[in-house]
């Protein structure tokens, strides 16, 4: 399976490599402005926080209303992202169709901050939740051993409260070491690639024992070095539209081949 979705996701990435030159000629310097060729007329999601600086508490307020307000529409098809910055930004107007989208996620969070506010979806339907987290516990200096017990501890609680949703624990991705310019690269370059795939072998080993799917987004991508592919970053460590186009991409992908 993550054979095939490694190959077909690489094959679209290829095709839109125009994207890429957009950014590299500074014509789509905005993550959020639509591109109307690859997604034409897909309203897109407002930012959660209107594209204020909020504080932590501030942000979990703002996620709480969402959730309420989904909860009182309780569409069809509901399904989350669930994590820290990459998650945060994924282009509302890029996520893939025939499912209702709401993003829980706040920038910098944590293992331990996620597994302490999954109680604002309590009251929530959802069908699916994609999960990404971990990286900025690796980055700050959190123990494996720590970083593991939360993730176990998150999955544990997302099947008590929605035993009937499907739980895809997606993989951390590669940063890009030396290369990287994002303000704390000092931090990326002294965290080992070699760190990361163990942590997504553990990730992938909590997935299995939980009875919930792994998305393996790590072989799509990391270079042949063990860095994040240039083309899909801004700096290091967080995407540009092309990378938020191959996550969605593999994101539909796996959904179809996959999920029920």
């Amino acid at each position: 399976m993550n054979g095939l979705l490694f190959t077909t996701v690489l094959a679209i990435s290829h095709q839109q490599s125009g994207a890429s030159e957009l950014y590299a000629a500074g014509q789509l310097n905005d993550p959020l402005v639509i591109d109307a060729a690859i997604a034409p007329s897909i309203p897109a999601l407002p930012h959660p926080s209107g594209g204020r600086r909020l504080s932590y508490t501030q942000w979990k307020e703002v996620l709480a209303q969402d959730a309420k307000l989904m909860a009182a529409r309780n569409p069809d098809r509901l399904s989350v992202l669930l994590g820290d910055s990459l998650s945060l930004w994924f282009p509302g107007e890029l996520m893939p169709g025939q499912r209702v989208w709401i993003n829980q996620s706040i920038s910098g969070e944590k293992t331990r901050g996620l597994l302490n506010r999954l109680d604002l979806l309590k009251d929530n339907d959802v069908e699916a939740v994609f999960l990404m987290i971990g990286i900025n516990d690796l980055i700050w200096g959190e123990s494996d051993q720590e970083i593991l017990a939360n993730y176990r501890e998150i999955v544990r609680q997302l099947k008590l409260t929605h035993p009937n949703t499907q739980i895809v624990v997606q993989s951390i991705l590669p940063h890009g070491g030396e290369a990287s310019t994002w303000e704390s690269r000092d931090k990326l370059a002294a965290l080992p690639s070699e760190r990361i795939q163990q942590m997504n072998d553990a990730l992938q080993k909590i997935a299995a024992d939980n009875q919930a799917y792994y998305l393996d987004l790590y072989p799509i991508f990391v270079t042949g070095d063990g860095t994040l592919r240039p083309d899909l970053t801004t700096d290091g460590l967080h995407l540009n539209r092309q990378g938020y186009l191959v996550w969605r991409s593999a994101i539909a992908l796996y959904a179809q081949l996959k999920l029920q």
